[in-house]
């Protein structure tokens, strides 16, 4: 269940386990904090709740250090219940919110509205107005408040540590298979599909052209990726169509194109209506975008990159198919 508001809290919110944080991306390390919640939820029998906050704090107290979000609050709400989660509480960060001290918003928000019995947050958690209350703070507390306090480590994986802005700097950089790695998924673009120029369908390959509201970005180039009829759900298991594919994040310089398009060429046939909105998953770097001589010669570089990618895939499935 997702709560967008403190007023929406019904009474039965608690008795619960939770953990408090913005949560950008639902990554690895997100995972194994709320595999730890769901163990304490379990063994008292309390329900499982996360708390996060839109918009990210920072675009309220610190504007011009606002990172660029990884997911929007939804698709970070549908991610955390996917993780077993019993509730998500979005809580408007307003002025009011920032102003509450750090008893205060234990008090107030924690103990009296979402009747926490265990809160696990991380070891550089911050809270309260100007940041006063730390993960010490919100221990002691929680002694007086009638919950216990369980401070996270920072999760690493072979010498990084999992964290929102190194996957931010992985996919910008375009290193977005190791970004996956960390995600535990791939990273994928949303949204609906624009109308190119045609030039793809009557010189090089057609496309779909994926016009997204995404704030973070895959580094200009070509990728490996898989391409998803959205059809409006995240409900991965009820999709019916989805197609190996690979994409372009770039600016066209062989027609000396204007502002930032988004293009994937599909391996397999399309079969059936062009999807009205689709999901777009990078899965592997294949090559920085060029200017060339010709559209035959774009066209004859774009099929010796539709072979990688068809290499690559087959080997994915060779990795994936069951022992015989």
């Amino acid at each position: 269940m997702i709560y967008r508001n403190l007023a929406h809290v019904p009474p039965d919110f608690g008795p619960c386990a939770i953990t408090i944080g913005n949560f950008d991306g639902v990554h690895k390390g997100h995972s194994q904090i709320m595999q730890r919640v769901r163990a304490i939820a379990h063994q008292h029998g309390w329900k499982t709740a996360v708390l996060t906050f839109d918009p990210h704090p920072t675009r309220l107290v610190a504007p011009d250090r606002a990172p660029r979000l990884l997911t929007t609050p939804e698709q970070r709400a549908d991610l955390i219940l996917e993780q077993g989660m019993d509730q998500v509480l979005i809580l408007p960060f307003t002025l009011e919110i920032a102003k509450l001290s750090p008893e205060e918003f234990v008090r107030e928000i924690l103990a009296a509205k979402l009747r926490a019995r265990a809160v696990l947050v991380g070891d550089n958690f911050r809270f309260g107005n100007r940041a006063a209350g730390d993960a010490r703070t919100m221990e002691e507390l929680g002694h007086k408040y009638g919950f216990s306090t369980e401070i996270v480590q920072a999760i690493s994986r072979r010498g990084r540590v999992i964290s929102s802005s190194e996957i931010r700097r992985l996919i910008e950089a375009g290193n977005v298979s190791l970004a996956c790695r960390l995600l535990g998924r791939p990273y994928a673009l949303e949204g609906g599909l624009v109308q190119g120029e045609g030039r793809g369908s009557k010189q090089t390959v057609p496309t779909l052209n994926l016009k997204t509201h995404a704030e973070v970005l895959p580094r200009v180039g070509v990728y490996v990726t898989r391409t998803r009829d959205f059809a409006g759900s995240r409900d991965w298991s009820s999709i019916t169509r989805d197609w190996p594919s690979i994409t372009n994040v770039g600016y066209r310089p062989t027609f000396n194109g204007h502002g930032l398009s988004i293009e994937t060429y599909l391996l397999s046939s399309l079969d059936g209506a062009p999807p009205e909105k689709i999901s777009v998953e990078f899965l592997r770097w294949v090559r920085e975008e060029r200017k060339f001589e010709n559209a035959e010669a774009l066209k004859a570089q774009i099929l010796q990159d539709v072979g990688r990618a068809q290499a690559y895939f087959r080997r994915l499935e060779e990795m994936t198919a069951p022992a015989r």
